[in-house]
C-alpha cells in the first residue's frame, strides 16, 4: 500500500500534466504564429539582478532554468530521500522492477541517439536528453487512459520516474559541470554542512532552512556547478522526523507546501519557456535534423524497448514480479508513457546545447516535443484498449 504523501504526489504530479501541455502548446502555436519574433524576443530577453555583491545577467529564460528549476530539483530531492527512507524504494522486493525497467529506458534511448548522430554533422553530447521521463505528464496521460486500471501500475510508473530523475541528476552533475571556481564551491560545500547539521535542529524556524537554501543557491552558481544540484543536495539535509512529538515530518510539510507551486506554476513557466520551436525550421532542419530525430526516436521507441524489455527479462529471469493485478498490455502501456521525457528531457537539452547554439536549441524542442507526444498517444491508447477489455471481461 502506498503512503499518504506518495499518493499526496500521484495527485499532485496528475493534476499539473494538463497545465503543462497547456503551457506547451501555447508556445508552440505562438512561435509559429506572425507573432513569432515577440515570443522569441521574450524568451531570450537579457535580465540583469544584483543584491548586494550578487550581480548577474542571464535571459529571462536563463532565469528560469537556474533560478526556478532549482526549487522543483528541491522537491523531487525530498521526495527522493522520503521514497528511499519511508516508501517504495525502501522495500529492495518492489524496488527492482521499476528500478531495472528504469536502467533499460536510459541505456537504450542514449544508443538509438547516438546511432542519429554519429559521424559528421551529429551531435552526441546529446544523448542524455531522451533518458528522461516527465513524472506529471506521464502520470497525467495514465490517469487519462486508465483510471480504474490497478494502482499498482501508478506506483510502478512514479518509482520507475524518480530513479529515472536521480539517473538524471547524475548525468547533471558528471557531465554539465565546467569551469569551476574553487573558492566558490568551497563555500557551497561548507553551507551544505552547516545545513546537514542543521538537520538535527528539527525545531529549526524555516526561515532558517530558506536562507541557508538561497545561499548555497548563490554559491553554487558563481561555482560553475549547475544549480539543480544545490536542490538536491539542500533537499537531502532537511530533517525526515516532526519538530514537535505527533505532527508531520519537516521533511513531509515542506514537500507538501512547496509542490503545487512547483507543479503548477514552475513547471508550466517552464514548459512555455523551453517548449516554443518553429514547425517548418530552416527547411524543415528543426523536425529532420539528426538531434531532433535522435532524440524523438530515443523517446518513442527506445523507452518503450528499454523500458519493457528489461522490465519483462526481470520478470522472466524471476528477479522482480509484475506489478500486483497488472496485465503484459498494461505494463506494455506504461512502458509507452516513459517516453513523455518533456520537461526533464528539455531542461537536460537546454544544458546540453546552450542558448548559443540556437539551431540545436530548436531540433532539442522539436525532438522532445514530437518524442513526448507520440509516447503519451501511444502509451493512452494501448491502456485504453486494455481498460475496454477489462469492462468486457467483467460484464456478465
Amino acid at each position: 500500500m502506498a503512503s499518504r504523501p506518495t499518493l499526496a504526489f500521484l495527485k499532485t504530479e496528475t493534476g499539473s500534466g494538463v497545465l503543462l501541455a497547456a503551457a506547451a502548446l501555447i508556445a508552440i502555436i505562438w512561435a509559429n504564429s506572425p507573432w513569432a519574433g515577440a515570443y522569441h524576443a521574450l524568451t531570450y530577453q537579457k535580465v540583469a539582478v544584483q543584491v548586494g555583491p550578487f550581480a548577474e545577467e542571464m535571459s529571462l529564460a536563463g532565469w528560469v532554468k537556474t533560478a526556478l528549476m532549482p526549487i522543483f530539483f528541491f522537491v523531487v530531492g525530498l521526495e527522493i530521500k522520503h521514497e528511499i527512507l519511508r516508501g517504495e524504494l525502501s522495500n529492495p522486493r518492489r524496488l527492482a522492477l521499476p528500478v531495472l525497467a528504469a536502467a533499460g529506458g536510459v541505456v537504450v534511448p542514449a544508443l538509438i541517439y547516438l546511432l542519429f548522430n554519429r559521424g559528421a554533422g551529429g551531435s552526441p553530447q546529446g544523448w542524455p536528453i531522451p533518458t528522461a521521463t516527465d513524472i506529471a505528464f506521464a502520470l497525467a496521460a495514465l490517469a487519462v487512459a486508465g483510471p480504474k486500471l490497478p494502482p499498482t501500475l501508478r506506483i510502478f510508473l512514479l518509482t520507475l520516474a524518480i530513479a529515472d530523475d536521480l539517473v538524471a541528476v547524475l548525468l547533471i552533475a558528471v557531465l554539465f559541470t565546467a569551469d569551476l571556481r574553487f573558492p566558490m564551491l568551497a563555500g557551497a560545500a561548507v553551507t551544505v554542512a552547516v545545513l546537514a547539521a542543521m538537520s538535527r535542529w528539527r525545531t529549526a524556524p524555516y526561515s532558517f532552512w530558506a536562507i541557508g537554501g538561497l545561499l548555497l543557491w548563490g554559491f553554487t552558481l558563481k561555482s560553475g556547478v549547475n544549480t539543480s544540484l544545490a536542490g538536491i543536495a539542500a533537499a537531502f539535509c532537511i530533517p525526515l522526523e516532526p519538530k514537535r512529538t505527533g505532527g508531520q515530518g519537516v521533511l513531509i510539510e515542506t514537500m507538501e507546501a512547496l509542490h503545487p507551486y512547483v507543479a503548477f506554476f514552475i513547471l508550466p513557466v517552464f514548459a512555455f519557456m523551453a517548449a516554443g520551436f518553429a514547425l517548418g525550421g530552416a527547411g524543415g532542419g528543426d523536425i529532420l535534423g539528426p538531434v531532433s530525430l535522435g532524440v524523438a526516436a530515443g523517446l518513442f521507441f527506445g523507452k518503450q524497448i528499454g523500458v519493457f524489455g528489461a522490465a519483462a527479462l526481470a520478470i522472466g529471469l524471476k528477479w522482480a514480479r509484475r506489478p500486483t493485478g497488472a496485465k503484459w498490455l498494461e505494463l506494455y502501456g506504461v512502458s509507452a508513457l516513459c517516453g513523455v521525457g518533456f520537461t526533464m528531457s528539455l531542461f537536460i537539452g537546454a544544458l546540453a546545447f546552450p542558448e548559443v547554439d540556437v539551431a540545436r536549441e530548436a531540433e532539442v524542442r522539436a525532438g522532445v516535443v514530437i518524442g513526448s507526444v507520440a509516447s503519451a498517444i501511444a502509451g493512452m491508447i494501448v491502456l485504453a484498449i486494455s481498460a475496454a477489455r477489462r469492462t468486457t471481461e467483467e460484464t456478465p
